[in-house]
Parts: structure tokens; C-alpha cells; sequence
């Protein structure tokens, strides 16, 4: 099976969101910023005009992703990306409550209610050999705490929030150190940042 990781943009003082799902303005900032343009999987995300670095980083991200793991806060708060993910992969959101108006599964979400480890299995299945990629928060850090986290991915922006959502918050088996990091890349106003995880 591939690799099961983890990639957010992420503020200097350690940020995902800002207050109340917040500061997106600013995090996401180099998905505008450069002359290369990317399309969106997502029928209402235009496409991406990102520096040629950030464009090359992310196409390969793309060609290696096979499934995505979010939870149904995030799947709300995008209006499920109109249908599709930007990352034109199927993605299994963990819910103790699947909507109502949609089928259980299909090739744009798969929803489960079982734990963070249903989740994984169900988009490892679906992914093949290709990666599996968990959204940063809970998601993330349950499969931390889970032992089921091979990889951290880190958009880093200069940018302070202050307070709002941490990548990872508080988690079980802290402190943890990872190695690396084992790949930078420099884009236009975000520094791309990939670490193992110890076993």
C-alpha cells in the first residue's frame, strides 16, 4: 500500500485556520501569486496560478495522490467542493453523521463513521499503490496518534495568525520528532516542507 500522509498550508506560529475558519485569505496566497497556471478538479475552484516551483511540487503531489481523508467539517465548510475534490481523487470523510442527500459512496466521496482507522483502510483501498493523503487538525492527528502517519507535508507562509486551528494541536505521545526535513522547495511566498515520521 502507498504512503498514508499529511499536508497543510501552515502560518509561521504553526496555523492552519484562524479564528472561526478564518485567515484563508492570507495562508492561500501562493495559489495566486505566480504565472503557471493549474486547473482544479473541483467545478467551482478555478485554477490554480502558482510560481513555477509551487507548480511543479503540487503536479507531482497530484500524480501520486490516489485517495484523500477529511472530516465532515471540512466537507461542509467547502460545500463539498461542488461535487468534487480539487485533487480530482475520491475522499472518504469521517462522520459520525452522513448527509442525508448523497449515497454512501460514489467515485467523488465515500463517507464512513467508524474511527480514523476505517477511514485509512477504506482510502487505501481505493488508492492502490498511490498515496493517501489526510487533511491537517483531527484528521491528522488522530492518524498520528493512530501509529497510521508515514509523512508530514508543510506549506509554510510568512504569515502570523495569532490563535485559530494548530496542524496537529495537542496529541498522544508527544513530544515526537520527525526526520528531516527531507525535501524544501521554494515557491513564491510559501516554503513546501516534507518530514518522516519516526516509528
Amino acid at each position: 500500500m502507498g504512503t498514508v500522509s499529511t499536508g497543510a498550508t501552515m502560518s509561521i506560529d504553526g496555523f492552519i485556520a484562524g479564528p472561526e475558519d478564518s485567515g484563508f485569505d492570507l495562508l492561500f496566497q501562493w495559489y495566486g501569486n505566480g504565472d503557471v497556471e493549474t486547473p482544479s478538479g473541483s467545478p467551482t475552484i478555478p485554477p490554480l496560478r502558482m510560481s513555477a516551483a509551487s507548480t511543479e511540487l503540487v503536479r507531482d503531489l497530484r500524480a501520486r495522490m490516489g485517495a484523500l481523508i477529511v472530516g465532515r467539517h471540512l466537507y461542509d465548510f467547502t460545500n463539498a467542493w461542488g461535487g468534487r475534490h480539487p485533487m480530482n481523487v475520491t475522499t472518504v470523510v469521517l462522520t459520525h453523521r452522513p448527509p442525508e442527500n448523497r449515497p454512501v459512496a460514489d467515485e467523488n466521496f465515500v463517507f464512513v463513521t467508524g474511527g480514523i482507522e476505517e477511514a485509512v483502510a477504506t482510502a487505501q483501498k481505493i488508492a492502490g499503490d498511490r498515496e493517501v493523503g489526510v487533511n491537517g487538525g483531527q484528521m491528522a492527528r488522530q492518524c498520528l496518534e493512530a501509529g497510521l502517519l508515514d509523512e508530514v507535508h508543510v506549506d509554510l507562509v510568512p504569515v502570523l495568525l495569532g490563535r485559530g486551528t494548530p496542524f496537529f494541536g495537542q496529541f498522544a505521545g508527544a513530544p515526537l520528532q520527525l526526520d528531516g526535513p527531507v525535501s524544501v522547495v521554494e515557491g513564491t511566498g510559501v516554503t513546501h516542507l516534507r518530514y518522516l515520521v519516526r516509528r
